[in-house]
């Protein structure tokens, strides 16, 4: 279970804080209202410390028990508000729309691509194909994978292909809209984590023993339950 020692709020009030800030487009202001509503009083600034502080650990720990994704790959990246500039978050998802991975980046570039495909292929394997759209950067840096490690991929940069992911970051804009941008860029890494984490869980993306037909939200405090405290 995640460790609160030294917080005065209980675990279970914490975790469905972090859990509606995550799966849905609210604020911390919102969320403090609706707290105060059901006779708890959090400040909002409270809850940004908690939800910068456990969705990351929430999201490793999901690493472990997600499921396999296909060999697929629809890569694309995103925009998103942070320190009063545009950062990206790059993200790729397999054919059937399941999420591979994601990583934000502090610029758009070769190596930032490279970044997410490093990574990406270390935790979901070598894809058979990848299809992006028609930039550079990308198509360089998946190039550049391809002949320093030696292996077949077909790149495809064909938009319409595309589609699948595009239409996926709806789901992360549709809550970070209402977050009018983060303060720094940790603070938005980690919230970003959580927002995917819960996308992934509601795409059925969790493979964990023992959670199979429990509802979205009993997924989730189930993975926080796997956490050990330090």
């Amino acid at each position: 279970m995640l460790n609160t020692k030294g917080m005065r709020f209980p675990i279970d009030l914490i975790l469905v804080c972090i859990r509606w800030y995550a799966a849905y487009p609210l604020s911390y202001r919102h969320l403090e209202e609706m707290m105060e509503e059901r006779g708890v009083e959090v400040d909002h600034s409270t809850i940004n410390r908690w939800t910068i502080r456990f969705l990351p650990l929430l999201e490793k720990v999901f690493r472990k028990h997600k499921r396999p994704v296909g060999v697929s790959w629809r890569m694309d990246e995103n925009y998103i508000l942070a320190k009063g500039g545009w950062k990206y978050l790059y993200r790729a998802v397999d054919k059937a729309g399941k999420t591979i991975d994601f990583l934000l980046t502090a610029k758009r570039d070769k190596k930032a691509a490279m970044r997410f495909f490093e990574r990406a292929m270390q935790a979901n394997g070598i894809p058979a194909k990848v299809t992006m759209d028609k930039s550079g950067a990308n198509k360089s840096a998946i190039d550049q994978i391809i002949e320093d490690k030696d292996i077949a991929v077909e790149v495809r940069q064909i938009k319409y292909l595309n589609n699948i992911v595009e239409q996926d970051h709806r789901a992360v804009k549709r809550n970070t809209r209402t977050m009018l941008g983060f303060k720094s860029f940790r603070s938005a890494a980690n919230v970003l984590a959580g927002i995917e984490l819960m996308h992934m869980i509601l795409k059925g993306q969790m493979a964990m023993p023992g959670c199979e037909g429990l509802s979205f939200a009993d997924q989730f405090y189930a993975l926080a339950g796997q956490i050990r405290p330090a």
